[in-house]
């Protein structure tokens, strides 16, 4: 049985620049959605492609056909939602084993399945995949620039419970103290590999005197002796991202690190990312649930997964000009609500 697909590359706009420590594009995203069928039933998702590790939206189209070939050895789509558990985690199997890496590619095609499954079968995707509607909230992300321009983004969004501060620029601890003199709630900072050992750990003390909660990511994503020897000295959690891309790498950043950042972009969709939660909880490892600047399809497929963690940094269609789905509604209190809608529950806006 044959799986048949097309793609349509999005370009998003960002509602503001958007920079981190590695430079990449500031001002919009290339993302690829993929329409999945089979014998009637149909399945959207979204393949997003990041080129830190090797990803492009040429890349992306290149592999897809190899990777959805691999399903061709699936059976029949079940009736049930047992065998349909084991069926997605075959597919995610027979894609690992036909080609390594390529989360993003990976990703489209595991939540198209996931989302196929889940309207079949008349269930969302987190009733499908045994997890709750029930999420923490998100925080709101800040990329770099000058401290009073961050400080003023960072006002318009003080209504999030928390704000994650993107560093690693000239200025870092100057555009904490002007996010701190409009933000009072907890901060969070990135670094995108930006910073050296030493000097990560002279800004320890200052970056907990101005309330951060965690450091994400401070140095490459293979120096693992010195992001042990940066945890050792460090009264803040430590956070892997970079150095987490997939469940295999947790044994090495067990001791190393505090916690793991978990992305589906990088992991390779729903159902690895719930498999890396599941082995990260077990390794006693903290879990932050992450994002890249994504469309609802994308977003919405991560927070089928969002109430296993214990942070979230889900706002990646948040920083969007105008995402293009709807469906997917953040609540008041900043917790994305899901709907009991079959599949991922988002629709493509009329005027999109």
């Amino acid at each position: 049985m044959t799986f048949t697909y097309t793609t349509e590359v999005l370009h998003l706009p960002f509602r503001d620049p958007f920079r981190i420590a590695r430079h990449e594009d500031a001002e919009a995203s290339q993302t690829v959605l993929t329409h999945l069928e089979r014998d009637g039933a149909t399945g959207l998702g979204e393949c997003f492609p990041v080129p830190y590790y090797g990803e492009t939206v040429a890349t992306t189209e290149a592999v897809l056909p190899l990777l959805a070939g691999a399903l061709d050895e699936l059976g029949p789509l079940p009736a049930e939602r047992a065998p349909a558990l084991v069926w997605l985690e075959r597919a995610a199997d027979l894609m690992a084993d036909v080609l390594g890496n390529h989360g993003g590619a990976k990703m489209g095609l595991d939540t198209a399945l996931h989302d196929m499954v889940g309207r079949a079968l008349g269930l969302p995707i987190w009733e499908l995949i045994g997890t709750s509607d029930r999420l923490p909230p998100t925080d709101y992300s800040l990329g770099i620039d000058v401290p009073a321009t961050v400080a003023e983004r960072a006002r318009r969004v003080a209504h999030f419970p928390a704000l994650k501060i993107k560093v690693g620029g000239p200025a870092d601890i100057e555009t904490l103290e002007a996010v701190r003199a409009v933000f009072s709630g907890p901060l969070r900072v990135d670094a995108n590999t930006g910073w050296e050992p030493e000097a990560a750990a002279a800004l320890i003390p200052e970056l907990e005197r101005l309330g951060v909660e965690l450091v994400e990511q401070p140095f490459k994503a293979r120096m693992l002796p010195q992001l042990r020897w940066l945890r050792e000295r460090s009264s803040l959690p430590i956070m892997a991202d970079e150095s987490a891309v997939f469940e295999a790498d947790l044994a090495m950043l067990d001791g190393v690190v505090d916690g793991v950042v978990v992305k589906l972009a990088k992991c390779g969709g729903i159902g690895p990312a719930l498999r890396m939660i599941r082995r990260a909880r077990e390794l006693g490892l903290k879990l932050m649930l992450g994002c890249m600047v994504e469309s609802s399809v994308g977003v919405a497929a991560a927070a089928m997964v969002a109430s296993e963690v214990d942070w979230l940094d889900l706002d990646g269609s948040l920083l969007l000009a105008d995402d293009p789905f709807g469906g997917l509604e953040l609540g008041p209190d900043c917790r994305w609500q899901l709907t009991s809608q079959p599949g991922l529950g988002v629709h493509r806006k009329p005027d999109a």
